[in-house]
């Protein structure tokens, strides 16, 4: 194990091993001690790289949002027409749920702690600005503001389903939601 000056990986390290113990134990399992025997590094590692476990935590979950965002770029930035659109989202949502059960873990738990702590909602609020504007590139506004909610709920039905929906009714779902005919709202 590398030490001090001669480790600058040691901070990616730490950020990796807090998502892998955050996967595999929770949020509320996080310590400093614990993620310092997780990252192989030495416990005042810990409080040289980060201010405390909010910073962490933090950090670590910004690095998630990014990956996840990353995963929204790779799908929607290939697409070039209307219906590849479609066809990236549904890809999406069936990536999102079949992929790393890891993934999946990270993101409810994401979302657990920014509905009981107003200081992580900014940072879930940033992550669903950045998917947005990515679906924004394809569909309007308000179309890309309700396509992310059904990926993220579709994805949550997928991956917890004892016989999750097929992808034709996912591409069904996608489909109806983006070409449909814009009603405007009932006064």
């Amino acid at each position: 194990m590398a030490t001090g000056h001669t480790d600058p990986r040691r901070r990616d390290r730490i950020l990796a091993a807090t998502l892998d113990h955050i996967a595999d134990e929770g949020v509320a399992g996080v310590s400093h001690r614990k993620i310092a025997v997780r990252a192989q590094v030495p416990l005042g590692s810990m409080t040289y790289h980060f201010t405390g476990i909010d910073d962490l935590l933090r950090e670590a979950f910004t690095r998630f949002a990014d990956h996840i965002v990353a995963v929204f770029e790779r799908h929607l930035g290939r697409a070039g027409t209307a219906e590849e659109a479609r066809e990236a989202v549904t890809d999406l949502v069936h990536t999102l749920s079949e992929g790393p059960r890891r993934d999946f873990v990270l993101a409810h738990e994401l979302y657990t702690l920014a509905a009981r702590r107003p200081e992580y909602r900014e940072l879930t609020h940033t992550w669903m600005r950045r998917s947005r504007l990515l679906l924004e590139q394809h569909f309007d506004a308000d179309t890309a503001r309700q396509l992310d909610a059904l990926i993220e709920g579709l994805t949550l039905h997928r991956a917890l389903d004892t016989e999750p929906q097929s992808r034709e009714l996912t591409r069904l779902a996608v489909t109806r939601l983006t070409t449909a005919a814009v009603t405007p709202p009932v006064a």
